[in-house]
């Protein structure tokens, strides 16, 4: 059994071991693939890991001998599974792995915008409190959480955990996605009223042909002038030439970002130079907890698919 991971540096730059996926055959792993030399080094392998990699049709069509493609990540857009599906080619993923961590960056975004820590701690060590007449100052307004409204677009695994934590935090909480949940803990709201009553507006649904820049100037016009956005799920969810003429028009107060529609972006992304748009690298999965559960998972999926079984499958 040939085993290839196609692009393992992300899910383990070195401080995880590929043992328990070596027990199940030759093991084979890339740090880094170009889609132009996918084929050809996944041309002997039964099964595929891939994290971002794409594996489209004439990929999948030139792989005769591929049975399994795992996924090492959630989302499984990169994958033609029509394609695999035809060609009998099993594709599974790893879901609910980033939860905790996905939600915890959601609150480190939220607070850089709103306690501006790095600004402040920067302006500290540029010698700056050693030289202010009074005991405390602040570079920029700060804001308070308590009694502010959180929208969260999307309700699935981490879009109720950032409410839970949005709860504690004493936050008021509504919420919309395709289907109405049972919940205490947030109330439903149509998207527009979403836009216009929050304070924050945080994605967390996945990508989909009819949501593909359903953030745009239509409802980034309908938030308060002091709110927030936040996005830890798909870049191409916003419209960004839309969303940088809002921050640099102050329609909106400020942006918290940690995917872009390109990664890495082009330096003419807009959003780049964008006033008050912090921006993290798509950082929000990659603690070692959740990679760590990531790599158990995707042991379990192979040892599972040898035995005949189906887990995590996604076709």
């Amino acid at each position: 059994m040939n085993i290839v991971v196609i692009d393992g540096y992300t899910l383990n730059p070195g401080d995880l071991s590929w043992k328990g996926i070596e027990q199940y055959g030759k093991l084979t792993v890339y740090e880094r693939t170009p889609v132009a030399d996918v084929v050809a080094r996944c041309t002997h392998a039964d099964i595929v890991l891939t994290n971002k990699v794409p594996f489209d049709k004439n990929a999948i069509d030139h792989l005769p001998r591929l049975k399994l493609i795992s996924v090492t990540a959630t989302g499984y857009n990169i994958i033609d599974v029509a394609a695999a599906s035809e060609k009998g080619i099993m594709v599974c993923n790893v879901p609910a792995y980033g939860t905790a961590s996905v939600a915890q960056h959601t609150f480190a975004l939220i607070l850089e915008l709103t306690n501006h820590t790095g600004t402040h701690a920067h302006s500290v060590a540029q010698g700056e409190w050693e030289t202010c007449k009074d005991f405390a100052y602040t570079k920029t307004p700060l804001m308070e959480l308590a009694g502010k409204t959180l929208g969260i677009v999307g309700f699935g695994n981490i879009g109720r955990q950032v409410a839970h934590i949005a709860s504690a935090f004493g936050m008021q909480v509504i919420y919309n996605s395709a289907s109405r949940k049972d919940t205490a803990i947030a109330q439903y709201a149509d998207l527009k009223t979403l836009f216009a009553e929050s304070d924050i507006v945080s994605l967390h649904c996945p990508l989909r042909p009819d949501n593909y820049h359903f953030v745009n100037q239509s409802l980034l016009q309908l938030m308060k002038p002091s709110a927030f956005l936040i996005n830890t799920a798909r870049g191409q969810l916003i419209n960004e030439q839309d969303l940088a003429n809002s921050l640099n028009n102050g329609i909106i107060a400020g942006a918290g970002l940690d995917v872009l529609s390109a990664e890495p972006p082009p330096s003419s992304n807009p959003l780049l130079k964008a006033k008050s748009c912090t921006i993290t690298p798509h950082i929000a999965w990659i603690t070692k907890e959740a990679r760590e559960r990531i790599m158990d998972t995707t042991i379990k999926n192979i040892a599972a698919f040898l035995k005949g079984k189906v887990v995590n499958r996604v076709n």
